[in-house]
């Protein structure tokens, strides 16, 4: 099929717009300035007297033309460069023991440090600095998994402190590493089975909040997703001082507009996290698309990955990724049936 810049027409207007859509397809020269350009080049204008259209950077340095220094059409596209390069520095940040300062990071990327943050964020959805946590912590818990001391595991993932070890990992376990250690060993984790107009539910919670919001058709199952979640943390359930937590929490899913004003222990990627904020300041009601939720992060191109943090919700309705849908308004696929997806929409729009 003809693509639409066939023509020297279609060829200027694609220039005069800037449309990245027309990179690749072909070339333009600036006889004034000697230099051949991408259509979607933010360098001033030119006139067109003095432009030329080539089907190849190769025939366009064949007439005499070098590559503009700004847009350099003999490279890859520039998001291609930008994906590679901030590759490069997540491997670097791997490779090292204690997180290399920004500065060190933008000499790397060659580039500013406000451009590289932005680019880096922008490819990531996180900073440099959460990314480089995140990565700290994978190592904790690899570490955690190996014999050897949590000493060794301390120093190990980066940490020259003790302090800052246990205070970080307290966030990112939810319990010590010790406990940790032990497949939660020593933690406790209150929980209650009930029923909900849903169907079955299963409310827990940690010494820090309500850690799990579980629901479906088979009790047992909700257990053992709990079991597995927490392997050899003692396990409470049928405590009577419980039941107004589980009453609260059954009654945000009979009216999910009212949210829940009960503490929250939250726990998953820096990624995650930051998509579970973004799905709790969807106002009840509303919806958004994956990909539109990926914009709001700044990842763009992430709907995949955020969907993935969606999946992965362990607090149903509390953080309500029921409120996400596909592209053209249509539900997609819900941890907790697509069914319940729907009911929940529609308690919320008051149907």
């Amino acid at each position: 099929m003809d693509h639409p810049y066939m023509n020297d027409e279609t060829r200027w207007a694609a220039v005069q717009q800037r449309d990245a859509g027309a990179d690749g397809r072909f070339y333009y020269s600036v006889r004034s300035t000697g230099v051949y350009c991408r259509p979607s080049c933010a360098a001033r204008p030119a006139l067109r007297a003095n432009v030329a259209f080539h089907a190849s950077c190769a025939e366009a340095e064949a007439a005499g033309f070098r590559p503009c220094l700004r847009c350099k059409p003999d490279q890859p596209p520039l998001a291609e460069r930008q994906a590679a390069m901030v590759a490069n520095i997540c491997r670097l940040i791997d490779a090292s023991d204690a997180m290399p300062d920004l500065d060190t990071l933008a000499q790397a990327a060659g580039i500013s440090r406000f451009h590289f943050h932005r680019i880096f964020k922008a490819h990531t959805g996180i900073t440099p600095k959460a990314y480089a946590a995140a990565r700290r912590g994978e190592r904790v818990k690899a570490g955690l998994a190996q014999p050897g001391s949590v000493t060794d595991t301390l120093y190990a993932a980066g940490f020259n402190s003790s302090g800052r070890f246990y205070a970080a990992t307290r966030g990112l376990l939810g319990m010590t590493p010790g406990a940790f250690r032990a497949g939660g060993s020593g933690a406790v984790i209150r929980f209650a089975l009930a029923e909900c107009s849903l169907g079955a539910i299963l409310v827990a919670s940690s010494d820090r909040g309500v850690c799990a919001i579980l629901l479906g058709d088979d009790p047992e199952a909700l257990l053992r997703d709990l079991q597995d979640r927490f392997p050899q943390a003692e396990l409470r359930g049928a405590e009577l001082d419980y039941e107004e937590t589980v009453a609260r929490v059954i009654g945000l899913v009979e009216a999910p507009g009212l949210g829940l004003d009960l503490p929250l222990d939250v726990r998953g990627t820096a990624f995650q996290q930051r998509v579970w904020q973004a799905l709790r300041e969807i106002p009840a009601g509303s919806t958004v698309s994956y990909a539109e939720l990926a914009r709001r992060i700044g990842v763009p191109t992430g709907a995949r990955a955020v969907a993935g943090a969606c999946a992965a919700n362990p607090l149903a309705v509390a953080i309500p990724c029921h409120r996400v849908v596909r592209n053209d308004g249509a539900l997609s696929g819900y941890r907790w049936g697509v069914e319940r997806k729907q009911q929940l929409l529609d308690r919320e729009a008051g149907k």
